[in-house]
């Protein structure tokens, strides 16, 4: 008879981790030193807010450098996962192009007049505001444009009136944006219990009350995205056309495309495969354009003359219901806009796992500690590459000396060295590139502009804290702004808010 010795996965984690650590290739690659025998670096980059950590370790160690974590892409995937499901986000290999759908300019073209009716009752509220309050108004706009962006994405994603914003006074509480954000706010800040379950499988089983809350939340979602799809497979049916009203919404979009006799049966998605991208439509077209949109709002309080001169070029435009053509003939607003997602990238970081063994040739040759110069790097099946978004974008060695500062004239005159930069978009990693690139970035660029054309040409905006009282708290996906002196009051950004003189 003999013993049965159960593994323990903690154990066998950790020694996986270090055993790991030892053999890598980068192992004596220049870097930030541990600061603990099991956390690395995390908890640095976890308290960094942003404050320019990783460009300081690029000065300091050079472009390729290697840091100390435990926290794997699988851990990452997994709490992602538990947030918005299987969705587009989430699947790897085949599974990703299948759920890949489309958002080409013909579809943007027909939701912007969505993008900008919402963006008007926006500043229908805060001008009713401004009023109340003899002429200047505090007012939290993340709040507000968290509430408008969940707004935009129920119409545009899936034409279903969320009301978030409460301008329909005979439509109670929205179940889903209830929902919703019961799901995100469980899923902001950071939790020890959260971490060790996203690192440790087995732990995930355990009850908790997080846990309670995103299934809670999770089953409200389910259920009423799977009444939506029902709604949208009766359109399709009975219309079979793109059409403007509810044959212009994304999930009809994609159901449409799922019953397209070009796609073989084989690749079509399942409805629990469509269900899927409800969440995660929510999630990537909410919380990341409020975020960007609150972000470029600070940003144009501490440049008071791009705030003046995009205003100027705003109020030059005679309507208040612009197309989305018109909306990108404006040169200085897209500069804004640019430069807002090239300083204050909603996703600051990301990462990628090695499918296979790979050597990757280095821009600039690094020396490890041992004096051994290295112009290529060796990427074993299974390695995590980290990819810091923000660092990227905000390189010295691309934007100069003053790469951390919020200037929009910059891309009057880019630098050509930028071009040389992989994004999908503006020569920023923002929305990432290849194929796994964003794919809603078209519907956040024009929704941005339609709500900063609307807001800037109506109010003038001024901080309403101390700039050194403003941090960065990250949340599941994004970071967002927050009061230091105010830390109950969670993710804010209050500005003074006047009308403009006319």
């Amino acid at each position: 008879m003999g013993i049965q010795i159960k593994p323990n996965p903690l154990a066998a984690y950790v020694v996986r981790a270090i055993c790991t650590e030892l053999i890598s290739p980068v192992r004596d690659f220049p870097g930030p030193p541990s600061t603990h025998w099991f956390w690395g670096n995390f908890k640095e980059i976890l308290k960094d807010q942003d404050s320019g950590l990783a460009e300081r370790w690029a000065q300091q160690y050079g472009p390729t450098i290697k840091r100390h974590s435990f926290f794997k892409a699988e851990a990452t995937r997994a709490g992602l996962s538990r947030l918005v499901g299987p969705g587009v986000l989430v699947v790897e290999g085949e599974e990703h192009k299948h759920q890949n759908p489309a958002f080409g300019a013909p579809q943007i073209r027909e939701l912007t007049s969505i993008f900008v009716d919402t963006s008007i009752q926006l500043r229908d509220i805060w001008a009713a505001q401004v009023s109340k309050d003899g002429g200047v108004a505090r007012i939290e706009v993340l709040h507000w444009l968290s509430k408008t962006t969940l707004d935009i994405i129920g119409l545009a994603g899936f034409n279903y009136k969320i009301n978030a914003l409460g301008t329909d006074a005979n439509d109670t509480p929205d179940k889903l944006a209830e929902a919703f954000e019961a799901l995100f706010a469980a899923e902001t800040g950071f939790s020890i219990v959260g971490l060790l379950q996203a690192l440790f499988p087995v732990l995930r089983r355990l009850p908790t009350r997080r846990g309670n809350t995103f299934n809670k939340s999770r089953a409200t979602i389910d259920r009423i995205a799977a009444t939506l799809l029902a709604d949208s497979k009766r359109q399709v049916a009975e219309s079979g056309a793109f059409e403007t009203g509810r044959g212009r919404d994304f999930l009809t979009l994609l159901v449409r495309a799922n019953t397209s006799k070009e796609i073989p049966a084989g690749q079509r998605l399942s409805d629990e495969d469509v269900l899927a991208q409800v969440p995660t439509f929510l999630v990537a077209g909410h919380e990341t354009t409020s975020t960007a949109l609150t972000w470029a709002l600070f940003a144009l309080t501490q440049n008071m003359a791009a705030q003046t001169r995009l205003r100027e070029e705003l109020l030059s435009v005679s309507t208040e219901n612009p197309t989305m053509e018109e909306l990108n003939e404006l040169k200085y607003l897209d500069c804004v806009v640019r430069e807002t997602l090239r300083v204050y990238a909603p996703v600051t970081s990301t990462s990628r796992v090695a499918l296979r063994d790979d050597v990757v040739p280095l821009g600039t040759p690094v020396t490890d500690n041992r004096g051994i110069v290295h112009e290529t790097l060796r990427i074993r099946k299974g390695d995590t590459v980290p990819i810091p978004i923000v660092a990227l974008n905000r390189d010295a060695g691309l934007w100069g000396p003053d790469a951390m500062e919020f200037k929009p004239e910059r891309w009057e005159s880019e630098p050509a060295v930028a071009n040389g930069i992989p994004g999908i978009w503006g020569h920023t990693l923002t929305f990432l590139g290849g194929p796994r690139s964003c794919i809603g970035y078209r519907f956040s660029l024009v929704e941005t502009k339609a709500l900063l054309f609307t807001l800037v040409r109506t109010f003038e905006f001024e901080l309403a804290v101390p700039v050194e009282d403003i941090g960065r708290k990250p949340t599941a996906i994004v970071q967002r702004p927050t009061v230091r002196s105010e830390p109950a009051a969670g993710n804010q950004l209050p500005l003074r808010v006047r009308a403009v003189a006319r």
